[in-house]
């Protein structure tokens, strides 16, 4: 059976009355991204996050009935830093701007993209976040059958390319290098390699191509290019509709 969500539960199944003092959810959620973001997801706990707001475990379980509840919590909180973007009529700003957003959203929480696929959703920032992408797309006046096409093939390219990011800039943070020390280092390594030796002559053109470029410009790069193409093949559907 599917997990009940928190944004279709009971939200007062306490007494008011009985709560513990200074606390609500919105600090508990606020607290708990932001040890998210210093500590990952896999040390999270409920006893870490009562440490963090001074209190016991059991104040927490006043608000949230289960850890998952409040991972939730924190997912939707997260939803709500992408901003909105202005009405247009091009199609391709508000989905550029949304898509874009979107992988800086990845990067910054590489805890939000594994929850991502765990949880229904529903909450009101994720709902905000998914009527204006949808809204955005249905600009294209492609028929409704196609509009969940083009937002597969968009934002889930930008959930995979922000979720690889987000793992490469941990895997740095966890060596002590910096993420242009780190890559390259790595290509040194495979440059050395005999066993890589015939991959490393086939790619060196690629990786001249990109001189002295830092890896947040490459990544940029290759973002804003795979981008241009996916719009450019939305587009090349709308023609031959």
């Amino acid at each position: 059976m599917t997990r009940q969500s928190v944004w279709l539960a009971d939200k007062e199944r306490r007494r008011r009355s009985t709560q513990p003092t200074g606390l609500d959810r919105p600090r508990i959620t606020t607290a708990t991204v932001r040890l998210l973001d210093a500590e990952g997801l896999d040390k999270f706990s409920m006893r870490r996050l009562a440490a963090e707001l001074n209190v016991t475990a059991m104040s927490v379980y006043w608000y949230v009935e289960t850890k998952d509840e409040l991972l939730e919590l924190a997912l939707d909180e997260v939803y709500g830093e992408v901003p909105l973007p202005p009405a247009t009529a091009d199609w391709r700003t508000d989905v550029r701007q949304l898509a874009t957003w979107y992988r800086t959203l990845l990067v910054r929480h590489p805890w939000a993209s594994p929850l991502g696929g765990r949880y229904l959703n529903i909450g009101p920032h994720s709902l905000t976040f998914a009527r204006a992408v949808q809204q955005a797309v249905r600009k294209t006046n492609l028929p409704p059958e196609d509009i969940t096409g083009v937002i597969a093939a968009v934002f889930q390219f930008v959930y995979g390319f922000g979720t690889m990011e987000a793992h490469f800039f941990a895997q740095t943070a966890a060596s002590g290098l910096s993420p242009d020390a780190y890559y390259r280092e790595s290509l040194d390594l495979f440059n050395a390699s005999t066993e890589m030796s015939q991959m490393a002559e086939e790619t060196k053109d690629l990786v001249e191509a990109r001189g002295a470029s830092t890896i947040v410009e490459m990544h940029n790069r290759d973002f804003d290019f795979a981008l241009d193409l996916l719009l450019a093949g939305v587009q090349a559907m709308m023609d031959r509709r």
